[in-house]
């Protein structure tokens, strides 16, 4: 018996020590030299202030801000310990209720605007965090952003180009403008 416990046992205690202690520290190091900010949670901070992270969405209602996608975590919005999705399908009550009210808020904030409403301005990720609008989501709010902020329509669509990403390497995703990122811009104008 004992020629077998020794070897697993040995076994056992290299490996918790290789993968449980060394592969992470080689790793979070790399990470730390590598890309220190991404590493850090790409923490967005302003005069010595941390304002939030460029990965995770935050809730902006006021009529100057751009306003980002809806969260479903709970129990309070973009709750990054909660990432989830709502995991209601498109003819739950609920999700049209919420959909409605989202659509009735845009409607309210900007009273003569009668172009559609794009879909992820009414409709949360499926994390419940995403930072980003797309494009026409942004371009949607220029009129009540720039209204609200006394500023001219194509300034305010000047900001929101210069904060729009193109797609992952050219190919991978869809063109973005990460919100908070651009409200910070529009802010820095004043």
């Amino acid at each position: 018996m004992n020629d077998h416990l020794r070897p697993a046992v040995m076994a056992l205690l290299s490996l918790t020590l290789l993968t449980g202690l060394v592969y992470p520290l080689a790793v979070t190091g790399l990470a730390q030299i590598l890309f220190p900010h991404q590493a850090n949670g790409s923490v967005i901070v302003r005069n010595g202030k941390i304002i939030g992270s460029s990965l995770i969405g935050q809730p902006f209602d006021a009529a100057q801000y751009f306003w980002g996608r809806p969260s479903a975590t709970a129990p309070f919005p973009y709750n990054s310990a909660a990432s989830s999705g709502s995991n209601v399908g498109p003819t739950n009550e609920a999700l049209i209720k919420a959909v409605q009210a989202r659509i009735a808020a845009l409607k309210a904030a900007d009273p003569g605007h009668v172009r559609p409403i794009p879909v992820d301005l009414v409709t949360a990720s499926g994390s419940g965090l995403d930072p980003h609008i797309c494009p026409a989501a942004a371009e949607y709010q220029v009129h009540r952003v720039a209204r609200a902020r006394a500023l001219d329509e194509a300034t305010v669509r000047q900001v929101v180009a210069q904060h729009t990403h193109g797609r992952q390497f050219g190919i991978l995703g869809e063109p973005r403008v990460n919100v908070l990122e651009l409200n910070l811009a529009l802010d820095a104008m004043h």
